[in-house]
């Protein structure tokens, strides 16, 4: 999950502003942990705190009392209404959002139809709408697969098959005309090309933010895959995200890389 985390930090200051470049600062002066960071830690702590699988109610209770901890850091209007609401009932979104915190599902669980059903229950309790599901599995599994040895062209290959999703173009063809979408159809395929053109963990995340748009979500999902399938996140920019963090974000996600490792 670091890498996802990673992700968020790095691109929270492209967010919006089409960069189209892969040439830009890692960690910039306004570089900070957004609602994709304080998300995927929030999963990772029902994780860490399930002895078996966690229900729908945890991850409610876990999202909205992160929520309320963190009401700055940036979360969709219909998030925000349905968490300050303390509604018990999904929004039916077809946003990004379930995509972006679901990494640490992909990192613990260590089979892969019991991935695609953890990452459909912590979807749907927010993004119970068929896309937003898909978007949560397909990023879930693609890290699944990326730890467990498969190549990028088998999870090209998986990706494509069993979720529809066109992974065909380049990022040159992408990147002239791609805007700002946080949906999950319009940030997932797009995440997961960037990871699949990419040579390692650096250039994972810089293909990402280089496309525009909702440059932290992207990056955040992208990271999660680079991180399972390159092994890790390189120590410079572990070190840095980590600083970015406060004490409570760090301390969990450093407990959940001691259980379930970083690659």
């Amino acid at each position: 999950m670091l890498g996802a985390i990673a992700g968020d930090i790095i691109g929270s200051v492209y967010e919006g502003n089409s960069l189209k470049s892969k040439d830009f600062p890692l960690f910039g002066r306004q570089c900070r942990f957004t609602d994709d960071t304080v998300l995927t830690v929030a999963v990772a702590d029902v994780i860490l705190h399930t002895d078996q699988f966690p229900t729908s109610s945890q991850y409610i209770d876990q999202f909205q009392w992160y929520y309320s901890r963190y009401q700055y850091a940036g979360y969709g209007r219909n998030f925000s209404n349905w968490a300050k609401s303390h509604s018990r009932q999904p929004y039916n979104s077809f946003g990004n959002g379930a995509a972006m915190r679901v990494s640490p599902i992909g990192f613990a669980i260590n089979d892969l139809e019991t991935v695609l059903r953890e990452a459909k229950r912590s979807a749907e309790v927010t993004h119970n709408h068929p896309e937003g599901i898909k978007g949560a599995q397909a990023t879930a599994a693609a890290i699944f697969l990326a730890r467990t040895g498969y190549d990028q062209v088998g999870i090209k290959s998986y990706i494509q098959t069993n979720f529809g999703y066109n992974l065909e173009r380049t990022l040159d063809q992408i990147r002239p005309k791609y805007q700002y979408d946080a949906t999950s159809l319009g940030s997932v395929p797009q995440a997961i090309i960037a990871f699949l053109e990419s040579t390692n963990f650096e250039d994972a995340i810089r293909n990402a933010i280089s496309l525009g748009g909702d440059s932290d979500t992207i990056a955040c999902i992208t990271g999660g895959i680079a991180q399972a399938y390159y092994g890790g996140v390189p120590p410079a920019i572990a070190q840095q995200t980590l600083a970015h963090l406060d004490e409570h974000l760090c301390s969990t996600t450093e407990k959940f890389i001691y259980k379930y490792g970083e690659g």
